[in-house]
């Protein structure tokens, strides 16, 4: 089923190549390739593939797990609505300098109600800032904390994440959402990507 902030896009992102690493272009894709990038576009309704696909494509097999694990656990309600899943990866993206996924999450942010205040927050590490709730402010701290520090995450750390109104399913998929988001930062700076624009387009 198409995303909805895919539908929203009103024209084609204009791709760019990575500045560091090669990835797969679409005119470069083996069968194997092309045939994922055609399921993505059938599955997610984005006619260009997005460029942390063609980064995972220099490994189909991790391409097509990643695809999957990203529809499930990304882009679609779990145990956290969609909003707070973009929220983290958003605040994730924003503390770990990387402008290409911090663009796309803010960008799908907006589109599953998250308010340009409470974007700007993410974007300057302010969560005590007066558009996220409390229990919001509990969540993302901790994420933080499993993204800089999740050595010292204690069981008393996470009684106090359930105090503020999570439950433990809630807390553990924020834990996979941090650590999924630290994977995809890193291969998107490290590969050289650059913001694609969203949050111009859906301002426009």
């Amino acid at each position: 089923m198409p995303l909805p902030e895919y539908e929203r896009l009103s024209r084609k992102v204009q791709p760019s190549a990575p500045a560091n690493l090669a990835c797969v272009e679409e005119e470069d894709a083996t069968s194997e390739v092309a045939a994922l990038y055609d399921e993505f576009r059938l599955r997610f309704g984005r006619e260009d593939v997005p460029g942390i696909l063609k980064c995972f494509a220099t490994h189909p097999p991790l391409l097509r797990h990643m695809m999957y694990l990203s529809e499930s656990l990304i882009f679609a309600d779990g145990h956290l609505v969609r909003r707070h899943k973009e929220m983290i990866a958003t605040f994730v993206s924003s503390q770990n300098a990387c402008s290409y996924c911090a663009d796309s999450h803010g960008y799908f942010l907006r589109i599953h109600g998250g308010s340009a205040e409470t974007l700007s927050a993410l974007q300057n590490n302010d969560l005590e800032h007066a558009s996220l709730t409390g229990a919001e402010q509990r969540l993302l701290a901790f994420a933080r904390t499993v993204n800089h520090g999740s050595h010292e995450i204690s069981r008393e750390y996470i009684e106090q994440v359930r105090q503020a109104g999570w439950s433990e399913l809630q807390i553990a998929e924020a834990v996979h959402i941090v650590a999924l988001f630290a994977a995809f930062n890193r291969v998107a700076n490290a590969f050289g990507l650059r913001s694609q624009g969203l949050l111009a387009l859906y301002v426009q």
